[in-house]
């Protein structure tokens, strides 16, 4: 019934000027201003995510928004060349490295949080 859907993901935020500044100008994404104070995020060829505002904002505890990424390592040494601090994890099953990566074979990520506690990640593709 839904499998043809182009579905998007949503996410809050208190404050749309500093999530819209945060996103365009620490990730790089596209931004669009939207309707009713709704940011867009052009997510290169994705069904858009949309941004909404909610002053009463608490964060998810989980990962809200995934990028892979050809090259993680590089990716996240990059970030944090912007002064994006990185998740470290110390569960058995679930434990980072001291580059705040998660490794399990050839599977690999590493989570960060945007200014306002939502979880995102870079996951190497």
């Amino acid at each position: 019934m839904l499998g043809k859907s182009k579905a998007f993901s949503t996410f809050s935020v208190p404050d749309t000027e500093k999530a819209k500044d945060f996103y365009a100008n620490t990730l790089g994404i596209k931004v669009k201003e939207g309707m009713m104070g709704i940011l867009e995020l052009d997510i290169n060829g994705s069904t858009p995510v949309m941004v909404y505002p909610k002053p009463n904002h608490q964060p998810a505890v989980f990962t809200v928004l995934n990028f892979p990424v050809p090259d993680i390592e590089k990716t996240v040494a990059d970030l944090k060349e912007k002064g994006i601090s990185f998740e470290s994890y110390k569960l058995e099953d679930f434990k980072t490295d001291s580059d705040n990566i998660m490794r399990n074979g050839d599977h690999k990520i590493a989570w960060f949080k945007d200014p306002f506690g939502n979880i995102l990640s870079v996951v190497k593709e």
